[in-house]
């Protein structure tokens, strides 16, 4: 198992604007780091032997001026009241020197929060000792038609007016609604467009839109793209692949012949800038609506063909997304397709690990089908806000009375829910049947990775490791630029929003803050958010694919 630091439950509050010290190269880094002293300004941290003498010459040097400060001001304390009006200059000089004045550049440099978060992640990601070297990934593929949402129903002579969330969207008053709707709240949807003709038009003006641009879509396929950057890593792809899709596709990529067909799905990707105004409505933070008119992701027609192709290709791991394509076929539809989707999902090998990627949905019935039927049986989630708080919105679990969360959400009831979902419906109890036991949770401003003891490793490289692509990816960049970023994580928090709960805060220089619950383990790291995202469309599906990457599934405990 790689070395990575362990988390310091009770982490110093690190004010917004303080500049810190790089944390030192692997090879000099220590588990226990001792502060000599805090200030608005800077920590001094005791990092290796060499420095031990010059560390405790500060403390004492620290120690020796406070003693030196307080005596000073008692005198001339003592000096006002007893009729000397004017203190001393040369007191007055002393009292005013800085304490740390010399001996602090000695020891730190001057450095952003930002820059100390990436330098640890840089230092602290390592992958794991057992590596996959097969992923299945299935069954939503298609091709992404992205473009600017308020410029598109401009142009389709779409005046602004009120937002108003439709579960399904029949017609173009439909679309506008639904995106002004989540445009206001900065929130990620998803839905599907029943009028095919009308549906067809208005992709072709997309198409047509100066600036518009195609790229590999549907969570299965964002999926494999990513993990297909290692070049040790082969994946299957299986889906509906048309040829544009086929022509994207990283070569690394294997898609089973049986998965190709002649006519690509489209989907358009609606996207939106933080501040962007149309009419009333601004939105608070940059995302994007998705719709389409996609037949084949909406049955999951690829499902069966991919649970078939598997005993051929020997995956390690398996990731399956597309469930939230059925919601839009209607009950009569995805009831049975889930049944047969469930019976599917339960002829793949059980001691082959299964990801679910979850996405966004409307229909409580359905979620609660899926939570019901489908999380049991797959031993790792991954989902965002908008679909944890559903999700405990359909199952009438924590801060279900939530209509919706306020800015960046609370990370105790976060937590609370992530809670309730591995003991509800995962195997927190030894004695479940369930498989569950991973959930990885994304957010704008930071990640949480929640695992039932005794079935994960490397969970706290494999949290920032997500995090890290969420930063980079959004700026159009390979690697984190600290001067493009900001950090939006709280720095102090709760466990829970329930008693008993605990105060816990993050450390920029070991951003990784770790607390138990009963036997489960979270971890959290901030998110470096990118001031000016160039594309948000495909992140929690790089975020998800990141962090199985650098997880370990412990062999002694099969699923």
């Amino acid at each position: 198992m790689p070395n990575y630091h362990p988390v310091h439950q009770n982490n110093p509050i690190i004010p917004r604007n303080t500049e810190l010290p790089l944390p030192p190269p692997a090879a000099s880094r220590k588990l226990n780091r001792s502060v000599c002293e805090r200030t608005g300004k800077r920590l001094l941290f005791l990092t290796d032997k060499s420095e031990a003498c010059t560390f405790i010459g500060v403390c004492g040097s620290v120690m020796w001026r406070k003693a030196s400060v307080a005596a000073l001001l008692a005198l001339a304390v003592g000096y006002f009241y007893h009729g000397g009006p004017d203190l001393p200059e040369q007191i007055l000089q002393y009292i005013s020197l800085p304490i740390f004045q010399s001996s602090s550049h000695s020891l730190t440099s001057q450095n952003s929060l930002e820059q100390v978060i990436s330098a640890a992640w840089e230092t602290l990601i390592t992958l794991p000792t057992r590596q996959w070297s097969k992923v299945a990934v299935g069954v939503n593929a298609c091709v992404d038609v992205v473009v600017s949402g308020v410029g598109l129903l401009q142009a389709l002579a779409v005046d602004p007016g009120t937002g108003l969330d439709h579960e399904v969207l029949h017609s173009k008053e439909d679309l506008k609604e639904a995106f002004i709707h989540y445009m206001g709240r900065g929130a990620a949807a998803e839905r599907f467009f029943t009028n095919k003709e009308v549906f067809q038009r208005i992709a072709r003006a997309a198409a047509e839109y100066p600036g518009a641009k195609l790229y590999v879509g549907g969570n299965a396929a964002l999926i494999g793209q990513k993990l297909a950057t290692y070049p040790d890593l082969m994946v299957l792809l299986c889906g509906p692949v048309g040829p544009k899709l086929h022509e994207m596709l990283d070569e690394q990529i294997v898609v089973p012949p049986d998965s190709l067909q002649e006519v690509d799905e489209f989907h358009l990707i609606l996207e939106y800038k933080a501040g962007e105004q149309w009419g009333s409505t601004q939105a608070p933070q940059a995302n994007r609506f998705i719709f389409s008119h996609d037949m084949s992701n909406g049955e999951m027609s690829s499902l069966e063909t991919f649970v078939a192709s598997l005993e051929e290709f020997q995956p390690d791991l398996v990731v399956l997304s597309g469930l939230h394509m059925m919601e839009g076929q209607g009950r009569d539809v995805w009831e049975d397709r889930l049944k047969e989707a469930v019976s599917a999902i339960s002829d793949i090998r059980k001691d082959i690990p299964i990801h679910l990627e979850l996405a966004s949905m409307t229909d409580k019935d359905y979620m609660n089908s899926i939570m019901q039927e489908v999380m049991p049986i797959v031993s790792s989630i991954g989902l965002n806000e908008q679909e944890l708080l559903f999700l405990s919105q359909a199952g009438e679990g924590p801060h279900a009375d939530l209509a919706a969360w306020k800015s960046i959400p609370d990370v105790g009831r976060v937590s609370d829910i992530l809670l309730w979902i591995l003991e509800e419906h995962g195997r927190s109890d030894p004695s479940s049947e369930a498989d569950l036991t991973r959930i990885h949770f994304h957010t704008l401003a930071y990640h949480i990775l929640a695992t039932v003891d005794g079935y994960w490793g490397n969970q706290a490289a494999a949290v920032m490791a997500g995090a890290r692509v969420a930063s980079s990816q959004a700026c159009g960049l390979q690697s984190v630029d600290v001067s493009k970023v900001e950090l939006k994580a709280p720095v102090e928090f709760d466990s829970s929003h329930f008693e008993p709960r605990e105060k816990l805060s993050l450390n920029p220089a070991d951003p990784v803050t770790m607390w138990r619950r009963g036997n489960v383990t979270f971890h959290l790291t901030p998110v470096l958010v990118c001031k000016q995202p160039l594309r948000t469309v495909g992140l929690g599906d790089a975020i998800s694919a990141e962090g199985l990457v650098y997880s370990e599934l412990k062999t002694q405990q099969p699923f």
